[in-house]
């Protein structure tokens, strides 16, 4: 082999190797807007000053109440999440995606490439509209799908709707929740107590049943229960007890499910600014000073808790189930 050959094929194997790299490369940079982009280094930022602190001007609103008119608005990730591709292909079901942790899970998990359904209460439909928006501008399927949990009819079609507009079922986020704050047992009527545990336990209970048929191995499940689980506080006596409960099933489920393929897993968020909080689901002198005792001096943001949904719904995540993931700012459980 003269020096000529040798230089040649040091060229095409050089060529070769720059063609793999473009074709590698390029599809995670051709993605613009706001899911996955190149970036350079990191900004750090400060915890403790990254959020607005109380207090908080009171600002009750009727029960589920619109985090578009929160003051301030609840940051789910709308400007802020950058997506990187770890659930391209995928389809979710996710409850109480208008608003709060749902919303924050279904902006993350679009920009991170999953076609998503959210299910609302139809007063909350304003809400709605901006997440569908959010989903759809990454190119993504959004599928809108009102209704009251509280209907066991309903959560069926829910499911049925999903399976058939998302075209398949992977990823079930039950997050949807009912919380009214009573300062005593005896201010709680059977009527309000019915409501809570149909939204925060039949429901789940009722979509997963109908959702297991078409969730193929590889399949997430993922429960929102609360650090209220673990450390309930006294005017939060039905909401508490449904968490504690949400936390069980999940540590049940991913036990009976775990030999199908199907991992089962948690989020337990401590005080998160959502409109759960301004709809009756604290007193009025701890909506003004919500989340004040946490070590950051301030409550947590939706966005804050995304990744943990995106976590857990991932493939990378796949020995993690039974789990029940915290995040609460430094004060509660786990």
């Amino acid at each position: 082999m003269d020096q000529n050959d040798k230089i040649t094929r040091r060229q095409a194997v050089a060529g070769l190797g720059a063609t793999i790299a473009a074709v590698t490369v390029s599809p995670a940079l051709a993605m613009g807007g706001t899911g996955t982009t190149a970036r350079g280094p990191v900004k750090l930022d400060d915890p403790t000053t990254k959020y607005p602190k109380p207090p908080f001007k009171y600002q009750p609103q009727p029960w589920p109440g619109l985090q578009s008119q929160m003051v301030p608005r609840p940051d789910c990730g709308e400007t802020s999440y950058k997506g990187s591709g770890r659930l391209m292909g995928r389809k979710a079901l996710i409850t109480g995606g208008d608003s709060g942790m749902g919303r924050a899970a279904a902006i993350a998990y679009a920009r991170e490439g999953a076609d998503v359904a959210i299910n609302y209460y139809p007063t909350e439909e304003p809400d709605a509209k901006e997440v569908i928006a959010l989903i759809r501008a990454e190119g993504r399927k959004g599928i809108a799908i009102p209704g009251d949990l509280r209907d066991e009819a309903f959560c069926k079609q829910l499911v049925q709707r999903a399976v058939t507009e998302l075209g398949g079922l992977d990823i079930v986020v039950s997050n949807a929740g009912r919380q009214q704050a009573a300062s005593s047992i005896l201010d709680i009527t059977t009527e309000e107590f019915d409501a809570i545990m149909k939204t925060n336990i039949y429901a789940p209970f009722w979509i997963i049943r109908e959702a297991l048929p078409h969730l193929p191995p590889g399949s997430a499940i993922i429960g929102t229960t609360s650090e209220q689980a673990y450390d309930p506080d006294p005017w939060l006596y039905a909401y508490a007890q449904t968490k504690a409960a949400t936390m069980n099933y999940v540590k049940s489920l991913a036990k009976q499910l775990g030999p199908k393929g199907i991992r089962v897993n948690g989020v337990a968020p401590g005080p998160v600014w959502t409109a759960l909080q301004v709809s009756g689901g604290t007193t009025p002198d701890k909506q003004q000073t919500f989340g004040s005792w946490t070590v950051l001096g301030r409550p947590g943001m939706p966005v804050e808790l995304a990744s943990i949904y995106v976590q857990l719904a991932a493939t990378d995540a796949s020995f993690a189930t039974g789990q029940v993931y915290g995040s609460s700012g430094g004060v509660g459980q786990p």
